[in-house]
């Protein structure tokens, strides 16, 4: 009997099966400079001369050691990348935002911003510039030089370093509320995620940690000193590839096959992957065991995407810990069998498709 745990695609339609994504935020040595004056690792802050720490004007050093100064609070945010506005949607500021990427879509509202992507891959500084805005927050996944391509343009923009742990995510997040003037909702925003992660790691303690694997597509994968990486530990699993390298490397079949993953994470109720080579003749693929993950969240580092993925792959440990137990008591006492993959996949496709067709 196999195993599958879904998500219900509210947030947005999932991608491929295998997850491959172009928002996932890679990892790069960029560092933060350190800071004399700063509260948390490479943030110098001014605060408003009142004594109120989250006033303007503000002074906080970037990933590319830049000093980024803002006299007041910003009313016109852009974003280059969906983890940032998946974070200024946490914390309350989604109404002045007013450019987004094309992968930021999920959002509630997203649709009404104007999308910067530029037509084939990237951001579009002329669509950047055409949103006049008095921020431009530039996570990891762009460039350095995207960043200095927008300051070019006599644009403020803050660039982060890439986020990596739970730790960078809420750091992330405390700069951005600080930017933005919104410091007591990024603390509750990470209080929040703190519980979360708090919850999945109590809920698989005393469990087996599955071995796993999140393939991306033609051998790539989320291996060591990735956020994926972190999501997939506290979410009780054991991420084979962590031990293959850092970031997201590819691998041979060969090495996938001696990996050999118990659990496979996939981005789409169909989870063809496992219907492939290497992965059909792993034990995942055997017993045809995988977790449906929400892609939007999955593969963006910022709240959210922690809290509904630890959540996710909790389940997911849980559930297959009881079908390794076999049977479960029914109502009136019997026992009964779980319920079998096709029927549980198509009603979770179902749903997923009544979710979507219902959007605006």
């Amino acid at each position: 009997m196999a195993l599958l745990v879904t998500t219900a695609l509210v947030g947005g339609v999932a991608g491929s099966a295998a997850g491959a994504q172009p928002t996932i935020e890679a990892t790069s040595t960029e560092t933060t400079p350190a800071s004399d004056a700063g509260a948390g690792s490479g943030i110098q802050q001014a605060d408003g001369g009142d004594g109120d720490t989250c006033g303007f004007p503000v002074e906080l050093t970037d990933a590319t050691g830049t000093t980024v100064t803002l006299d007041e609070r910003p009313e016109r945010i852009t974003t280059t990348n969906p983890s940032s506005a998946q974070t200024l949607w946490e914390i309350g500021a989604r109404d002045r935002v007013v450019g987004v990427t094309q992968y930021a879509a999920y959002l509630d509202g997203a649709s009404e911003r104007t999308n910067v992507s530029a037509e084939g891959f990237g951001v579009s500084v002329e669509r950047v510039v055409g949103t006049e805005p008095d921020l431009v927050l530039v996570p990891n996944a762009s460039s350095a030089s995207t960043a200095e391509t927008l300051r070019e343009q006599n644009l403020t923009v803050f660039h982060f370093a890439a986020a990596t742990s739970v730790e960078d995510i809420a750091e992330k997040t405390e700069t951005t509320g600080r930017l933005v003037g919104n410091c007591e909702a990024a603390a509750e925003t990470n209080a929040e995620m703190n519980q979360a992660v708090a919850d999945a790691e109590n809920r698989t303690a005393d469990l087996d940690r599955p071995n796993a694997l999140y393939p991306l597509g033609d051998g790539y994968v989320a291996a060591n000193n990735t956020f994926i990486n972190s999501i997939m530990e506290i979410g009780g699993v054991n991420n084979v590839a962590a031990a293959e390298g850092d970031g997201y490397p590819q691998l041979s079949n060969e090495v996938i096959l001696q990996t050999d993953p118990e659990l496979i994470l996939v981005t789409g109720p169909e989870a063809t992957i496992l219907d492939e080579e290497p992965y059909a003749s792993t034990t995942a693929g055997v017993e045809d065991n995988y977790v449906v993950m929400n892609v939007n969240y999955l593969n963006q580092p910022a709240p959210r995407s922690v809290i509904e993925s630890t959540n996710t792959l909790a389940t997911a440990v849980e559930e297959l810990q009881t079908e390794g137990e076999g049977t479960t008591d029914g109502d009136d006492g019997s026992e009964s069998q779980a319920p079998g993959f096709g029927v549980v996949t198509a009603l979770i496709a179902a749903l997923a498709a009544a979710l979507i067709a219902r959007r605006p």
